[in-house]
């Protein structure tokens, strides 16, 4: 399995389609791709398990967001002030 999604990650170019976003509006996508990264991170760091399957979702967040919003949400984070539910 791993080295499946290795294989993906090698191959990625942009994000792909994902049908619970049809619009061209994909704000909604890079808010829960954020999230499901960090929510990723923090399961399989609990479990001591690789991470590597996390990073399609940081790719995906990385595609599709505007860099100063994942920097002010790094930030919230940082600071404990974040909205989201990691």
């Amino acid at each position: 399995m791993a080295e499946e999604i290795r294989d993906k990650l090698e191959r990625y170019r942009t994000a792909p389609f994902d049908a619970r976003f049809p619009n061209q509006n994909q704000t909604r996508n890079c808010w829960s791709n954020y999230l499901d990264y960090h929510r990723c991170q923090k399961a399989l760091d609990a479990k001591g398990v690789d991470t590597a399957p996390c990073e399609w979702y940081k790719r995906v967040y990385k595609s599709l967001c505007p860099m100063s919003w994942v920097q002010k949400w790094d930030d919230q984070r940082e600071e404990g002030t974040f909205p989201g539910k990691i």
